[in-house]
């Protein structure tokens, strides 16, 4: 990689200094995220997302020459990994709601633990990316299991129920926590940490962003795997997926609210999840195109939400 490390140090300046201007500008104090302001920062992730993927499908090849992608393969390859993870992190979504509402967190902190849980799923995120790619590289065959995981990951959403295994009390890392740490009755404000007649406590605000980053590492075993079946350029699948993460906190703000609304997405994304496992276990018989599979991807995310919003299940139209 060392032709094209400046792209990576690039890029890793770009996320930086948007997670500077966000917590040094619109976080210097807590406050509750209007539905305007979620609209207006998921409009700027996804223009700035577009605009990248733009600069690939322009000038991929000219910047890595060594690529065996063209210019276009690139743009659509980002394009894909970057929708099955943003269409990905809605499911997210769902479970920060139940999350909150489990934990009680007051509207004004949430903004905070979605900053640093993201933060944290940057992170995870790369070491996975990175060891994924290489384990690729040295074992392709590994490309086999992950669609075989995939596949069997799609058939359980679909026949599993939203938040249904939702029960933090069973986290191995919130019980770890609560072993090594004292733990304060109530919110502390935004803090994660207070000190008590010279003893430091955590606060249940701790304990909440640890059982965001632990589900957050759970969905990215389902979505690493997924963007693997569409690209294992480590560069175009690392960048896609932080693209998608960060748009994620201005798109819980802006959903959180009508999460119930999609009602057919879980199943929509069951599908893609299977479809991109399909698509790894017979890669070596026959690869289906990146069009196509970009074709797929928003077709089955069209339908499952027009049909949630045209023709809900019985019980949703009941709850309207």
């Amino acid at each position: 990689m060392p032709e094209n490390i400046w792209l990576w140090i690039g890029f890793l300046i770009f996320v930086g200094a948007m997670l500077a201007i966000d917590l040094g500008i619109f976080q210097r104090s807590s406050h509750v995220v209007s539905a305007r302001e979620a609209a207006g920062w998921t409009i700027v992730w996804v223009a700035l997302a577009f605009v990248f993927n733009l600069g690939l499908y322009l000038f991929w090849h000219q910047i890595v020459p060594t690529s065996d992608l063209n210019n276009r393969e690139a743009g659509l390859a980002f394009l894909a990994a970057y929708l099955i993870e943003y269409s990905l992190s809605v499911d997210n979504i769902f479970v920060f709601v139940l999350l909150f509402s489990y934990f009680a967190v007051p509207a004004i902190y949430q903004h905070r633990v979605l900053f640093w849980g993201i933060l944290g799923a940057l992170l995870m995120r790369g070491i996975m990316i990175t060891v994924g790619a290489a384990l690729i590289e040295r074992f392709h065959w590994i490309l086999y299991l992950f669609g075989a995981f995939l596949l069997y990951t799609g058939i359980q959403l679909a026949r599993s129920n939203h938040g249904e295994e939702v029960n933090p009390d069973k986290n191995p890392l919130l019980r770890l926590a609560r072993r090594v740490f004292p733990i304060t009755e109530d919110y502390e404000g935004d803090k994660f940490f207070v000190v008590r007649q010279g003893v430091r406590m955590a606060t249940p605000l701790l304990l909440v962003l640890l059982v965001v980053e632990s589900t957050d590492l759970v969905f990215a075993l389902d979505s690493i795997p997924a963007i693997f079946a569409i690209t294992t350029e480590p560069y175009i699948a690392f960048t896609s997926n932080v693209f998608a993460i960060l748009g994620l906190r201005s798109l819980y703000f802006l959903l959180a609210n009508m999460m119930r609304t999609f009602s057919y997405l879980q199943l929509g994304l069951a599908i893609i999840l299977s479809f991109v496992g399909v698509k790894m276990l017979i890669a070596g018989f026959y690869e289906i195109p990146i069009l196509v599979s970009l074709a797929v991807i928003v077709l089955v995310l069209a339908i499952s939400v027009i049909a949630s919003i045209y023709w809900p299940p019985a019980q949703e139209q009941e709850h309207h």
